[in-house]
């Protein structure tokens, strides 16, 4: 069965790829989600590389990232292709060059299935996001169809709402009081 709000995210050790790094041999390492610990996390999956709705989602996730930093919230992103495919992607792409989260490669399919997110015929994940507490447990979870991209702007205001640790109303914005 696939993870619920209010339990804890699965745990993972994947390889990734590292866009920002300069040297080549540090392009290519482990991320271990104990690591993560004490932080928040913010994970989300895409379908494949080479694709046409993927790339504005992680250039507008890394637009955005200094806001996600500020959270002190690390920004994840994953898909069922290789760490390779993701260099020659990001390689081949001009929006995706200025890359500077890491890109979890899922080939053995473990963190998408552990997740709830892998299509079942195509070997691909939906498009779920996930916000994941310094705890490690899962606060907020959204899967869209393949076909349609998430909203940055959306992803913050819940992180932004979570972190408040108040009850917080519709369309409630940073700065907007919560309900007592």
């Amino acid at each position: 069965m696939a993870v619920q709000v209010g339990q804890p995210a699965p745990e993972f050790e994947v390889q990734a790829y590292f866009r920002d790094k300069d040297n080549t041999d540090k392009q290519f390492g482990p991320i271990k989600s104990a690591e993560l610990k004490g932080k928040w996390v913010c994970l989300f999956f895409y379908p494949l590389d080479f694709t046409f709705v993927c790339p504005t989602e992680i250039v507008a996730f890394n637009e955005a990232l200094g806001e996600f930093q500020d959270r002190d919230c690390v920004l994840l992103t994953a898909s069922t292709d290789s760490t390779y495919s993701h260099k020659g992607w990001c390689d081949a792409h001009p929006d995706l060059a200025k890359m500077k989260y890491p890109m979890l490669a899922d080939t053995n399919h473990e963190l998408s299935r552990a997740f709830g997110v892998l299509h079942p015929s195509k070997g691909i994940a939906y498009r779920g996001i996930y916000l994941i507490d310094p705890n490690g447990t899962l606060r907020y979870m959204a899967v869209h169809d393949l076909g349609v991209g998430r909203n940055v702007d959306e992803v913050l205001r819940v992180l932004d709402a979570l972190q408040t640790d108040k009850l917080c109303p519709c369309n409630w914005k940073k700065g907007e009081k919560t309900i007592n």
